[in-house]
C-alpha cells in the first residue's frame, strides 16, 4: 500500500503547483490589463493633441510644443510659418468632401516632409503652422524657402478614380526670438499670409515673408 505520508506530500505539492500556476495567471491577467490601461490612455493623449484627419499636432499641442522649443532654441533662429489654402471650398464644392480630405491629408504630408524633424501642426480647417529652424534670417534664404514650399504644396494630388488636382497656399512666414514672442510672431505670419491671399493672381503661387524684422543682405 501507498505511503500515507507520501500521498499526503504528494498531494499538497500539486496543490501548491495548482496554486502557483493560478497565481501566475492571475499575475498574467493583472499585466495585460494594466498594459490595455496603458495604451489607452496613450491613445486619448494622441486623441487630444492631434488632428485626427491627417496626424499632425492640433492648434494646442503647437502652441505647448513651440513654446517648449522656444525655451530649448539656445538662440537658434527659429521662423513662424503660417501656411492657408487658395480657394479649397472649391475643392470641396467640385470634387466632394472625401477629395477636399485626401487634399488636406496630402498637404500635411508634403509640408511635414519639407519640414523634417521641425514642428508643423494643422490649426484648423486648411490652415497649417510651423515653427522651423533656420540658418539664418537673411530674406533672400527665407524667400527661397517660402517659394519652395509653395511649389511643394502647388504639385499635383493624386485623387481616387485618375483624377488630380492642383492647389495653391498663401504663406506667411515672420522670425521668432522667444517663447513670450510666439503669438506675435504667429500674428505677424497670419498678416502677411493674408496680405498674400489678397495679392489674388498677383502672384503664381502666392507667398509673402514678414519683412519686419528680416535681415537686408
Amino acid at each position: 500500500m501507498p505511503d500515507p505520508m507520501s500521498v499526503a506530500s504528494g498531494i499538497c505539492a500539486a496543490g501548491a503547483l495548482l496554486s502557483s500556476w493560478q497565481l501566475r495567471r492571475r499575475a498574467l491577467r493583472a499585466e495585460a490589463e494594466i498594459e490595455h490601461l496603458q495604451a489607452e490612455l496613450a491613445a486619448e493623449r494622441h486623441a487630444a493633441s492631434h488632428d485626427p484627419l491627417t496626424g499632425l499636432p492640433n492648434r494646442r499641442a503647437f502652441y505647448r510644443l513651440a513654446a517648449a522649443l522656444l525655451t530649448d532654441a539656445a538662440g537658434q533662429p527659429l521662423i513662424a510659418i503660417v501656411l492657408d489654402l487658395d480657394d479649397f471650398k472649391q475643392i470641396n464644392d467640385r470634387y466632394g468632401h472625401a477629395a477636399g480630405d485626401q487634399v488636406l491629408i496630402s498637404v500635411a504630408d508634403r509640408l511635414a516632409g519639407f519640414a523634417g524633424d521641425n514642428l508643423v501642426a494643422r490649426l484648423g480647417g486648411d490652415e497649417f503652422a510651423g515653427l522651423l529652424a533656420s540658418p539664418t534670417v537673411d530674406r533672400r534664404w527665407i524667400e527661397h524657402a517660402t517659394r519652395r514650399l509653395s511649389e511643394t504644396v502647388a504639385a499635383p494630388i493624386r485623387l481616387s478614380g485618375c483624377r488630380s488636382v492642383r492647389v495653391t497656399a498663401s504663406v506667411g512666414l515672420a522670425p521668432v526670438t522667444g517663447p513670450a514672442q510666439l503669438t506675435e510672431a504667429l500674428s505677424r505670419a497670419d498678416a502677411a499670409m493674408y496680405q498674400a491671399k489678397s495679392l489674388s493672381g498677383a502672384r503664381p503661387a502666392h507667398q509673402l515673408t514678414d519683412r519686419t524684422r528680416l535681415v537686408e543682405r
